[in-house]
Parts: structure tokens; sequence; C-alpha cells
């Protein structure tokens, strides 16, 4: 029980990156019913992004300085991908039947995973990310690295800056109207085609600031990290009930506690201990959307209409 709040600690770093993640697969789908396979691989471009605009900076520039520029990076090279993963690959299937945009996804997700490998260079292997140098910190009994502070801050201000412009601002009221009924809100005047557009670059926003919260934590970003961190965020989406925003934070700290609490304690329980360490901690993972499907298969929060936006 000595260990309980350092597992705490890492399941809540580790969940706050899966829930930044979730929340693109989880606006796409509650507008367009779409599941963005290829949202995995627009996190890991973020990373790489990030780690452009630091390479490109003077020698020498602290970290601390760097960090804004960096985001600021990563998050405009996601958006970019974002916005022409949906302008070019899914707006022309927008009628078609829904497998036609699923195989895009999976085809795009595939490009982009080769697009890094081959043209970045050295793009198949890991590249180091800075870090920050110091001691870590002591934080109610868990040991807290001081680049994972970033995704702790990070990502409850983007849930409520999320949370406030879907309930206060013209642009989120409509992005509600149109996740409830596309062609009501373009009778209404809303167009459409610019809220679709608007809910892939936010949702690629928030992966390009799970990158960074990414790098910083692991000293590294490779081409294959977003199919790992993709299928885990949206593991956390339909845990937290798909189409519901909130539901997908909730989702991703869930999954995030459940699985370094298994790494930690399943090894302990008598005849459990070949199914313990981080070798299973995916399984543990699928294990527990499994049990949260069959018991409440809507997710721990539900699908709700106002919050599919």
């Amino acid at each position: 029980m000595s260990e309980l709040p350092q597992q705490l600690a890492n399941g809540l770093i580790l969940g706050a990156m899966y829930g930044l993640i979730a929340i693109g697969y989880t606006m796409v789908y509650g507008i367009v019913q779409l599941i963005n396979f290829a949202h995995g691989e627009i996190f890991m471009v973020g990373g790489f992004g990030a780690l452009s605009v630091y390479l490109a900076l003077p020698t020498g520039t602290s970290l601390a300085l760097a960090l804004p520029v960096m985001l600021l990076g990563g998050v405009a090279v996601s958006v970019l991908v974002g916005i022409a993963a949906e302008r070019f690959a899914y707006r022309p299937l927008r009628g078609a039947p829904r497998l036609a945009p699923l195989i895009t996804a999976i085809g795009l997700s595939i490009a982009l995973q080769q697009a890094i490998w081959k043209w970045y260079p050295d793009g198949k292997q890991a590249r180091v990310f800075p870090q920050f140098k110091g001691r870590a910190l002591d934080i109610l009994g868990a040991t807290v690295q001081r680049g994972d502070l970033f995704v702790l801050i990070a990502a409850p201000l983007c849930m409520i800056a999320l949370g406030f412009f879907v309930a206060r601002t013209r642009s989120g009221r409509a992005m509600q109207a149109t996740a409830q009924d596309p062609d009501t809100a373009k009778l209404m005047g809303i167009n459409t085609d610019r809220i679709i557009v608007l809910a892939f670059a936010i949702g690629a926003a928030f992966a390009g600031v799970a990158a960074v919260a990414y790098g910083l934590r692991t000293g590294e970003v490779q081409f294959r990290m977003g199919f790992i961190m993709g299928l885990k965020a949206f593991t956390a989406a339909v845990l937290g009930g798909i189409g519901n925003i909130y539901g997908a934070m909730l989702g991703g700290v869930v999954l995030g506690i459940a699985e370094a609490l298994a790494t930690a304690y399943v090894e302990d329980i008598p005849g459990m201990q070949q199914f313990g360490g981080g070798a299973w901690k995916d399984v543990w993972a699928f294990v527990l959307l499994i049990l949260v499907l069959l018991l409440r298969p809507q997710g721990l929060l539900g699908e709700r209409v106002a919050d599919r936006a």
C-alpha cells in the first residue's frame, strides 16, 4: 500500500494524456458519426512538429523558454494535418457508406506513419525529445517528474476551456446543434462544413498538447507512437461514453489508473503472478473495456446529446 500514491499519480498522468487524445475521437464522432482512426497519427505528427521547432531554436535555449513555442508548433502541425484530413480524405466521402470513410481513416493512418518514417531524418529511429532537468518533486507521497507537471496542468485547463467554448460561445452552440441534427442546423443558417472542420481542429489541437506531454514524459518521439496511444485513447472514449467530451477525459483517467494499478498489483494476487507487470498492461486495459461494455454498454457517463459536440 505504500506504493499506492505513486501508482495513482502514474495512472493520473497517463490517463490525462489518454483523455486529451480521446476528446478528438469523441468530438468527430459526435458530429459526423466517424471513428477517425488516423487520430493517433495526428497525435504523432504533433510530437514531431514540437521537436522540429525545438531543433530550429538556437542551441542552448532553455526548455522552459522553448516549451511555449514547441507547444504552438506541435498544435499547429496537428491542426493542419487534421484539417487537411477532413477536407481531402473525409469530406468527399461524407455521403458514402460508413465503411468507406473507415477504410480511408485506416489508410490515412498508415500513410502518415510512412511519411514520417521516410521523409523525417532518421524517421524510423526514436528521436530524443528534450526533458526538464532537476530533481523530481514529492507531491502527496508520490514522486512526480518535472515534465509530468505539464500534462497535470494542461489537461484540466484544456477541459475548462473546451467546456466554456461548447456551452457559452456561438460556435459551441452551433456544434451542439449540428451534433443533434445536421439537416435542421443547416436550415437554421449554420455552416455545418465549418463546424465539422472546427471539431477536427479542436480535437487535433488537444492531440498536439498530448504529444508534447508524451515527449516530455518519455524523452522520445517515434513514428509508431500514435498507434498504441490512439488505440488506448479510442478505448478511453468508448469507456467514458463515445460522443461525450467529459466522458472521454473520465474514461482516459479511469483507464490510466486501472493500467497503473494492474501493472503494480495483479502479480501479487495468488495464482496471477504470470499476468502482472508492464507486459500485461495493455491486456488489462481492454479487459476493463470489455467489462464496462458488458455492464454498461453506453459507457460510464453515457452519450448525451448536449455533449456530443
